[in-house]
């Protein structure tokens, strides 16, 4: 078996083909064999280590059962004794790395439809136009992948509670969940500078726009640029009955113009971002937050606010300093006005074996309140 150009060709026995999916933007695996429920987990362990994808064409709960034994046979290093904070995460995201590649390698067919040729397998077509559109042809996708679809799925239908709201939230395939709601919480306490207009820069969901429009702000603009996020914003503007005050606009960073208050939340830890949901977290370069740093004072209106919300994460594991951060802020003509902090409540915050506790344990995500000096 071959790939090419995001193609798998395959004889079974007849020459077939069929387009890659992957909403990460990876590439093929180069290597493809057939499988089924005959194979042993230490085969296919094995082969997907080596770099060799499997096809599957057995019993779907199976290829699951297959996915899972998989799982446990990851070799799991452990970290350096003596090893810094700031090294032992290069070694987790390694590690983390290296798992989802070889789980990456057990592949499982799709009908032009999206339905799924398998025995025993559950109705996903639904769930992958969702992820993918429509694309009028047979497919390949991992199975890893295609359970994160069927989860998001699941997510955008029953939706995410947020007090804050009174109301859900229902995130796409893509978007990252405002499951932590410590940050909503904080935009949604802190003194508003103004009620006139807000800007909500990198918007994702809608869901902090949604938060200052509840609050009273008469004309909030909300930006991304991710055609996902850009979607599944409206979406849930209009559900929630505030498309008379939010607009949804595609834009890097800022909408043209000045706003009383002008809103960020970046991803929060710099490095590399290896999958669509990693870029909520991982922000290269620090790009995002430098570049609202830089451009914030060109777009408030006089006696306006930027809210910046952050974790200092990143801090803690060695990755940036405070004080790099605020030699950003003062560099771009700003001031801190005041800091307002929480604790993140979300479970590895509190789980001892998390090899990156002690950084989650001292963890406070804080709501900086900046204006132009």
């Amino acid at each position: 078996m071959t790939t090419a150009d995001d193609i798998l060709y395959w004889n079974d026995p007849e020459p077939r083909e069929a387009a890659w999916l992957s909403a990460g933007g990876h590439p093929p695996p180069r290597r493809v064999v057939l499988a089924d429920d005959r194979m042993p987990a230490d085969q296919a362990y094995r082969l997907a280590c080596e770099g060799t994808a499997l096809l599957w064409h057995g019993d779907f709960q199976n290829a699951r059962l297959l996915l899972q034994a998989m799982g446990r046979r990851v070799e799991r290093r452990p970290f350096k004794p003596g090893a810094t904070i700031t090294q032992t995460f290069h070694l987790y995201r390694q590690a983390q790395l290296q798992r989802a590649r070889v789980l990456g390698m057990l592949l499982v067919p799709l009908d032009a439809d999206f339905g799924i040729p398998l025995r025993r397998a559950p109705d996903v077509r639904l769930a992958c136009r969702e992820a993918y559109g429509d694309i009028g042809r047979d497919a390949v996708v991992s199975l890893r992948e295609l359970q994160g679809v069927i989860g998001a799925h699941e997510w955008r239908k029953k939706g995410v509670p947020v007090a804050a709201l009174d109301a859900r939230i229902h995130p796409h395939h893509g978007v990252f969940s405002p499951i932590r709601g410590e940050y909503v919480e904080l935009v949604a306490k802190a003194p508003l500078p103004g009620q006139d207009t807000a800007f909500d820069i990198g918007t994702g969901t809608g869901v902090l726009a949604a938060v200052l429009a509840r609050r009273g702000v008469r004309r909030v603009v909300a930006t991304d640029t991710d055609p996902h996020a850009l979607a599944c914003a409206r979406e849930n503007i209009e559900r929630l009955g505030l498309s008379a005050r939010v607009r949804i606009e595609a834009a890097d960073l800022f909408p043209t113009g000045r706003a009383q208050l002008v809103v960020c939340n970046p991803p929060w830890v710099p490095g590399p971002a290896h999958s669509s949901l990693d870029r909520a977290v991982f922000d290269p370069d620090s790009r995002m937050l430098r570049g609202f740093l830089a451009g914030l004072a060109d777009h408030l209106a006089p006696g306006g606010e930027g809210w910046l919300i952050l974790s200092d994460l990143a801090e803690h594991l060695g990755l940036r300093s405070r004080s790099e951060l605020l030699e950003w802020v003062e560099t771009a003509g700003l001031k801190v006005i005041d800091r307002i902090e929480t604790r993140p409540r979300h479970p590895k915050a509190q789980d001892g074996n998390d090899p990156l506790h002690a950084a989650r344990a001292a963890e406070t995500t804080a709501l900086w309140r900046l204006a132009a000096r």
